[in-house]
């Protein structure tokens, strides 16, 4: 893994409006998996040509399922909805950095962007512990722009497991 993160500089300016809209969309989702199933706050947006095609949250206790990740719900809701399992050109807009598992989902569907909050110093894929989405191992990249609402995105995510101890 080289020593700088493959996502673009996270200051406020290399984001766009949408892009706050949307991510501000995701962290409603988080908070509801918070607030309605007692779940981990993430929460996910995918985005295709302007439009929400699918949400999703944290749902791995309620469905007792560890794939129940809010990208994979996103995920498999845009399937439902748009009638297939490939959304090239889309966006994925997420509150915590993706995992191996929700990386290499994005990686099949064909995802081209992901735009994440808060990174994962454990088991972030997308360049804080594994490059997954950018590796040249792969026969599609996904571009990779990190750190928008992070700091929401992480007191969220602080707050909950302080509750929980």
């Amino acid at each position: 893994m080289s020593d700088t993160l493959p996502f673009e500089a996270s200051a406020a300016s290399s984001f766009s409006d949408d892009d706050r809209v949307f991510m501000t969309r995701a962290l409603e989702l988080a908070a509801h998996a918070r607030d309605a199933e007692g779940e981990v706050p993430v929460g996910a947006v995918l985005v295709l040509d302007g439009a929400i095609v699918g949400e999703g949250w944290n749902r791995n206790i309620s469905l007792n399922d560890p794939t129940a990740h809010a990208e994979i719900q996103a995920l498999r809701a845009a399937g439902q909805a748009l009638a297939n399992y490939r959304y090239p050109g889309s966006t994925l807009y997420v509150t915590l950095e993706p995992c191996s598992m929700c990386a290499m989902a994005m990686v099949h569907a064909r995802v081209g962007r992901v735009v994440y909050g808060a990174a994962d110093p454990k088991t972030g894929a997308a360049g804080s512990v594994f490059d997954t989405l950018v590796s040249d191992r792969h026969n599609h990249r996904v571009s990779v722009q990190g750190g928008l609402c992070a700091d929401e995105a992480s007191t969220m995510l602080r707050e909950f497991f302080r509750a929980r101890r």
